[in-house]
């Protein structure tokens, strides 16, 4: 666990400056300890490491020379493991330029039963025509390899050797001047894989993959177990590790899995040059290394000394291991391993940074990270065949893939609760003049990030929580980072002994690692962490102090002993999401805390004023959609709960030949095909339940001058509505025509003999076609493909579709991303083998750079003994309307995403400037006014708190109509309620000549209750703003009411409370009315209102009710409240 430097001056450093200079620091650690064991072989101590690791490093002018020297050492290491022979020829003239030891015999050595035709023993060596080594067929399979650019697709290349006849596996690379090649014999138990083994594979893993994708997110560790089981049964090894690295470099044993009797490594920690970066690069360049036997002599490479160049061998099936690697393996008892490497996307967000009218090419290169490994140990000596091996590390691109979705899964969840913590604290600062509710209630700054205790320095006093250094140890900090960090807004390290803290010694182990946020000059928070190692939970490690290991050894107990060493006086890092949530934290202080040079800031942080455009951009996009949904240019039809049709758009009616007002009321079965009647119940049954299935294929009824036709086939995608309880109340099914598509499937299914002339109609029924014959190579590509492609037949055909025609940035068409690539491999292979695939997503950018979004189905082809010969695959190109209603559902789903963080928004803005108000108001109560002027300010703050409540109402993660709404009780008298909510309605009154009529006795007005008088201001003001509204222009709008008490017994009277709201005008529309009691499910910003204010009044335990009269309409409010009699308070006080 490498030193990491205090990060100061920003909370935004970058995350890829700071893991290169790692990189960096760690490589000449790598280096020193490389060379310290070569120097001292067996006698190499282990344990001294620990010392390298801790050591601040000094410049030195041979560190750079020992570092580019052990660097030269792996690439160019000229060792193979015994288990094949290599060649590497130059590509042009099949010359040998550099060959192994053991090639000559292991591809020469004659079978007796197998006759040579010469009695001359044949030789390689340098300038050796490596052609007359192999047979002929196996000549001509490695020479049109040699026209691939990307040659390793081709891998396994089935050879023979023309001497002995035996068969051999041929893994090939490029590299710098030359090719290299690999042979593995054949053993002739194993079936000889004469197929690419990127389209062949796929069979040997398919049971494991499949059990993968089956499986429901959320449980990275799940994921993980089900991957080591299935690797421990396909390879057969002893022991299964998942090993996972962690942000600072250094790893740990996540996961495994053992045979009975074996040492548990699970929950291990190891430093991280354990694993050097050298080793982490060639993971990344080869994927899945094998070692067959630890113990077994590497073989040499003897290279043509003519040559200008080294050749490197690092990209080698074969390369020798490291003899520091063979032996720890011999240390912990393992002689074969074998090492998966699983690569992820690295640094997600910089997607989003790039400029407009950039390229998809910088998003294929974006940056890997190795985010662990899956290793497989063995007690003896065990060979995996190369098939296998393939097959293994395809199962680690799916792994990857799943790894990645429940990071960004894991990621999402944190910023959700991070945002929701922050809302909570933002809420206490605004309730409190002086911000000590972040410390002393729940929730509080130790729930924003993972600590061990926090600390707030305000006004020069310290509030501590959890495990934390003394007062006058805090004080020292604070003065350590004024003087040392003045320029700085904050500091995060692991180890304040390494950030330079004098007094680091002092705290011992209780403190080590430290987040720092400055929020003014003389302000500041903490976040601690003990050490790291009280974190780490291992089953294997030793506890009795009479049981000890040697550290000298290199074995993972060194290994472990060593990690808690580099630990030591130091906790686990701060995460950048941590860094990012503790920076929000901070800004938002800035402008709560009620120092004078903030608060005078305070009310020049205006909202935004083009939020309200966005609002009604978003209304204007809504009705858009809803016009477009009425004349699609696609089917698009709806059901009730029931399963009856409410809904039938133009296109469905010309489609089936029935009318809407004939279609709608029935059960949607009766209109479907007998045939398509189960597909359709399990979808509305799944529907119902929440579940949207895409791409549903059945069939529906014709009638009238559509019946001679025969039946409609559409493919839909299930929408559900739910009310505003979240229940289901309906299904919409936007589907597109393929009824002339299936035509032209069923005719082709039914055509086994001359099929191109289908495939190559010009008719635009006839979809885009490609496909693949039995061992990859693209053998059909139509006219239709060609257009939507932009790649012509003659350029495409007889390449590898996956990785040539299909893959990266070299490829023609260019997928998305790695899980693309991965999902078309599993998609053809799952049609190879005959499990059904459905239409699934399939995107690809065409050869003018367009995107290209579609849905594809494979079929198989069979010969006439149904020996499968290859696949068809079939894209499905959106219709021009369907496109368009892709587009607006994209439209609306990003609009909604943009009004929740324009809400988000506006919710956090508004805090600091009524934070402003807030101050200016205690500030003029200090002034000297007079009753009337105080009058007014009392209306003003009433208002403000008023606000304040309905900011606390809003929560991201729920929708405002399911919020759970609470009562808060206090004394108020009703004419202060009664002002502050006439108050809110006089202006937009008078702008419109209407008159507010307060009509309520001065005896009712001085009435002291019992409740939530901010509620019922919240009540009074929203009803009659909409009778404002929906009052003619010079009308009137009046308050009135009456009030009746109940004795319950002498502590406690109950007041009904009856208030009228009378306008004059038509009055509120019934769509509104219908809205305030639920009964409507498209609310408007007014009936959400209106819906709201109805829930707090029943609340009350009372009602609305709305009555019409000539000219004049009168919302009538009923609620009950106590009475604060001097009994009833001194009830409340004790309850």
């Amino acid at each position: 666990m490498p030193s990491s430097p205090p990060v100061a001056a920003t909370f935004s450093a970058s995350k890829s400056k700071q893991s290169a200079a790692r990189v960096i620091q760690q490589t000449t650690v790598d280096a020193k300890n490389d060379a310290e064991f070569e120097e001292q072989g067996s006698s190499f101590d282990y344990s001294r490491t620990v010392v390298t690791r801790n050591a601040t490093f000094m410049p030195e002018p041979q560190n750079s020379e020992k570092v580019t020297a052990y660097l030269q050492h792996i690439q160019k290491g000229k060792l193979i493991q015994p288990f094949g022979c290599l060649i590497a020829i130059d590509e042009p003239t099949f010359k040998v330029l550099a060959y192994s030891e053991n090639a000559l015999d292991m591809l020469t050595m004659a079978n007796q039963a197998v006759p040579t035709g010469s009695s001359d023993r044949p030789s390689i060596g340098i300038g050796t025509d490596m052609r007359s080594i192999f047979t002929a067929p196996s000549v001509e399979a490695l020479q049109k390899a040699l026209g691939y650019t990307e040659v390793s697709l081709l891998n396994p290349i089935l050879v023979h050797s023309k001497y002995s006849g035996k068969p051999f596996y041929a893994i090939v690379h490029r590299v710098v001047g030359c090719l290299v090649l690999d042979f593995e014999p054949v053993k002739p138990s194993e079936l000889a894989m004469i197929a690419a083994g990127a389209l062949q594979s796929y069979k040997l893993a398919a049971k494991a993959i499949t059990r993968i994708q089956a499986l429901p997110g959320g449980s990275l560790e799940r994921l993980c177990e089900i991957v080591m089981e299935e690797v421990f049964e396909l390879t057969g090894y002893d022991r299964v590790m998942v090993y996972k690295f962690h942000e600072d470099d250094h790893g740990e044993v996540y996961k495994e899995m053992t045979r009975p009797g074996l040492e548990p490594y699970e929950g291990l920690h190891y430093p991280a040059t354990d694993i050097p970066q050298a080793a982490r690069f060639l993971f990344m360049k080869n994927k899945v290394r094998m070692i067959c036997d630890c113990r077994a002599k590497p073989v040499k490479i003897y290279q043509d000394e003519t040559l200008p160049f080294d050749i490197t061998f690092c990209g080698s099936t074969l390369r020798a291991a490291h003899s520091c690697h063979l032996k720890y393996m011999e240390n912990m008892n393992s002689i074969a391993s074998i090492t998966m490497a699983v690569v992820v996307n690295d640094d997600e967000d910089e997607e989003e940074k790039l400029e407009p009218g950039q390229s998809q090419q910088p998003r294929q290169q974006k940056r890997k990270k190795l985010w662990g490994l899956v290793v497989c140990h063995n007690e003896s000596p065990r060979f995996i065949p190369f098939p296998m091996r393939y097959a293994c590390q395809f199962l680690m691109q799916v792994f990857a893939v799943h790894v990645t979705k429940e990071m960004e899964s894991g990621t999402q969840i944190r910023e959700k609760k991070i945002l929701k913590t922050q809302t909570l604290l933002c809420d206490m600062l605004l309730r409190e003049p002086v911000p000590l509710g972040i410390i002393t209630q729940s929730p509080n700054i130790m729930d924003l990030v993972k600590c061990d205790g926090a600390a707030l320095l305000y006004d020069n006093k310290i509030w501590r929580l959890g495990l934390t250094p003394a007062d006058s140890e805090i004080r020292g900090i604070a003065h350590w980072l004024v003087g040392q960090h003045r320029e700085s807004t904050g500091l995060s390290t692991d180890s304040l002994l390494d950030a330079g803290y004098p007094g680091a010694q002092a705290l011992g182990d209780v403190v080590c690692g430290m987040a720092a946020a400055r929020v003014t000059s003389k302000d500041i928070l903490f976040w601690f962490r003990t050490q790291a190692w009280k974190e780490i939970r291992w089953g294997g490690a030793r506890h009795d102090p009479d049981d000890k290991d040697d550290g000298t050894k290199l074995h993972p107990r060194s290994s472990f002993k060593a990690f808690l060493q580099n630990v030591k006086m130091r906790s686990l890092p701060w995460k950048d999401y941590e860094m990012d949530a503790i920076h929000s934290l901070q800004l938002i202080l800035r402008g709560a805390f009620t120092h004078p040079q903030s608060v005078a800031r305070s009310p020049s942080s205006l909202p935004d004023a083009q939020k309200p455009e966005r609002i009604v951009e978003l209304v204007t996009v809504t009705n858009e959609m809803v016009r477009l949904i009425e004349t699609a240019n696609v089917p698009i039809l709806a059901v009730d709960v029931t399963g009856q049709i409410n809904g039938w758009n133009l296109k469905t009616a010309q489609l089936t030949g029935i009318s809407a007002n004939e279609a709608i009321g029935k059960h949607l079965l009766e209109l479907v095909e007998e045939a398509s009647v189960e597909v359709v119940r399990k979808m509305l049954y799944l529907a119902f339940q929440g579940k949207e299935e895409q791409n549903v294929q059945f069939e529906m009824r014709t009638q009238g001058t559509q019946s001679e036709a025969g039946p409609v086939v559409l493919v839909v995608n299930a929408c559900v509505s739910r009310d505003t309880n979240k229940n289901v109340v309906g299904v919409c099914f936007v589907a597109q025509d393929m009824t002339g598509h299936k035509m032209v499937m069923d005719k082709f299914t039914r055509i086994q003999g001359d099929y191109k002339a289908i495939v190559h109609n010009p008719s635009p029924f006839i979809p885009p076609i490609f496909g693949t014959d039995q061992f990859g190579w693209c053998s059909e590509w139509n006219a239709a493909m060609a257009k939507l492609s932009g790649w012509e037949r003659e350029q495409v055909m007889n390449k590898m579709l996956l990785g040539e025609v299909f893959g990266g940035h070299n490829a023609c068409c260019r997928l998305k991303n790695q899980e693309a690539s991965v999902n078309l491999s599993i998609t053809i292979n799952k049609a190879v083998i005959g499990q059904g695939t459905g239409k699934v997503q399939f995107e690809f950018v065409n050869r003018n750079g367009e995107d290209v979004e579609c849905l594809l189905s494979v079929s198989r082809k069979v010969d006439s003994d149904g020996v499968v010969t290859g696949v068809f695959c079939f894209l499905h190109t959106a219709s021009q309307g369907l496109q368009q209603e892709l587009q607006v559902q994209q439209l609306s789903e990003k609009s909604d995403k943009k009004k929740l963080k324009a809400l988000a928004h506006i919710q956090h803005e508004m805090r600091t400037p009524l934070s402003g108000i807030a101050y200016s108001q205690r500030m003029l109560e200090a002034t000297g006014l007079d009753e009337a002027q105080k009058e007014i300010l009392r209306t003003g703050v009433k208002c403000h708190q008023q606000l304040n409540r309905i900011l606390n109402d809003f929560n991201l993660e729920n929708n405002i109509m399911d919020s759970p709404l609470e009562l808060e009780m206090a004394e108020f008298v009703l004419q202060d309620v009664v002002t502050a909510a006439v108050s809110q309605v006089i202006v937009t009154g008078a702008g419109r000549g209407i008159r507010i009529i307060n009509s309520l006795p001065d005896v009712f007005l001085t009435e002291r209750l019992y409740g939530d008088n901010l509620r019922l201001q919240q009540i009074l003001a929203d009803f009659l703003a909409v009778s404002v509204k929906y009052s003619q222009c010079g009308g009137q709008v009046e308050i009135t009411s009456s009030l009746n008490k109940d004795f319950l017994g002498e502590c406690i009277h109950l007041v009904h409370l009856e208030l009228s709201i009378t306008h004059t005008g038509s009055g509120v529309p019934e769509e509104l009315l219908a809205q305030m009691f639920g009964s409507d499910d498209k609310l408007s910003e007014e009936g959400i209102s209106l819906f709201v204010c109805r829930k707090l009044v029943m609340l009350m335990n009372g009602d609305v009710h709305y009555l019409r009269r000539a000219g004049k309409s009168t919302f009538v409010i009923s609620i009950e409240l106590a009475s604060a009699t001097t009994s009833t308070k001194a009830l409340a006080a004790r309850t």
